[in-house]
């Protein structure tokens, strides 16, 4: 950052597309803290005060989110994920497999996974994604950095299956997106997220219906924006992932104007109020998902402040969908990272929503 970090998903996203054209995007200039309000094509605004005027609403949200980081590929660019092993070792607890995944024709994604030695059927599983940091993938699997951010390996020896990819342009994913033809990297992280879940629900043992998704600063936003477009996360936690745009370094923008995130921004986007889209909507559309929210009183990247502005607003959304329990925020006496008790909590939250018990595989 600045200067550091199966088959419901194409209905969903028919349903968006008609949505879309029915009642435009949200207006760049919308109080970002309006959540349930509506605003047509002319700018007329109403309350949502239906669950199907809140998918009317998402849509907006998400079509906000693509304006920036360009447009999600469709289904039939879905290529077969043609999993490649290419070492194996035994850890305490856990077999750890490098591997690569093709994400689209011809391309492919370096990740490593962790498999409990209990492996049972119906085991919930994680997406573990790393900071802004030169092993990229091999941080939150313990093979190096630092110790308080191996939370893909805690997860692991608590008993879930872990897949852990490398972002673009860190360990040793070294692409360019944009000779591919991506709008943005944010984008293309979060297309390969996708097909890493896909990844996570080809392993017979893991449930469908128990994937979770978390992450640090670079691996928080992430995990928020994928958690945004897939609906196969049930449960996600971020720590130190975001604040509101104002309040990022009073609202300059450029840490997210690098070729790492959203380029677009740059060039259409530059200042908070002439974003479409801000944090508030990301978090609004994950609800009601259960979601973690860790963010340190002295993290000197994301505001608190801005971060308790988001969490305020979209606390609405959560209790207008009868879920107020399944959003919840910590705010820890730390700077940028993710202490023991916050990650303890994190882990406890994920066992919770996730129905696992970590006793049963230890």
């Amino acid at each position: 950052m600045r200067p550091l970090n199966r088959g419901s998903f194409l209905t969903q996203s028919l349903c968006f597309a008609a949505a879309c054209s029915a009642a435009g995007e949200v207006g760049a200039a919308a109080d970002r803290a309006r959540l349930l309000t509506l605003r047509d094509s002319d700018g007329r605004e109403s309350p949502v005060s239906t669950k199907q005027e809140w998918e009317t609403r998402r849509a907006q949200m998400r079509a906000a989110m693509e304006r920036v980081m360009g447009e999600l590929p469709d289904e039939s660019r879905r290529s077969p994920l043609d999993v490649r092993v290419d070492s194996e070792e035994q850890r305490s607890g856990y077999r750890l497999r490098r591997l690569t995944y093709q994400t689209l024709p011809g391309e492919r994604t370096p990740a490593i996974l962790l498999l409990p030695d209990r492996l049972r059927r119906n085991t919930p599983a994680v997406l573990a994604l790393h900071q802004t940091v030169q092993i990229g993938k091999e941080e939150p699997t313990g093979l190096g950095g630092s110790p308080g951010l191996h939370y893909g390996k805690e997860l692991a020896e608590r008993g879930y299956v872990v897949l852990a990819p490398d972002y673009p342009t860190l360990g040793t994913y070294q692409i360019d997106v944009y000779a591919q033809g991506w709008v943005s990297c944010s984008l293309r992280a979060i297309w390969d997220n996708m097909r890493a879940l896909d990844l996570l629900q080809s392993i017979p043992e893991v449930a469908d219906d128990r994937i979770g998704c978390l992450g640090h600063s670079l691996g928080g936003h992430n995990t928020l924006f994928t958690t945004a477009f897939d609906p196969r996360i049930r449960v996600a936690a971020t720590s130190c992932g975001f604040t509101a745009f104002a309040r990022y370094y009073g609202g300059d923008l450029r840490g997210w104007m690098g070729d790492r995130y959203m380029p677009r921004i740059r060039e259409l986007f530059p200042t908070p109020d002439r974003m479409p889209f801000d944090f508030h909507d990301v978090l609004a559309l994950i609800a009601p998902r259960p979601l973690f929210v860790s963010a340190p009183v002295r993290d000197a990247n994301f505001d608190v402040v801005g971060v308790k502005e988001v969490v305020a607003a979209v606390d609405q959304v959560y209790q207008f969908l009868g879920r107020k329990e399944a959003l919840t925020a910590v705010y820890p006496n730390a700077e940028h990272s993710w202490p023991e008790d916050s990650r303890k909590a994190t882990y406890e939250w994920f066992d919770r929503w996730l129905r696992h018990d970590p006793a049963r595989t230890a």
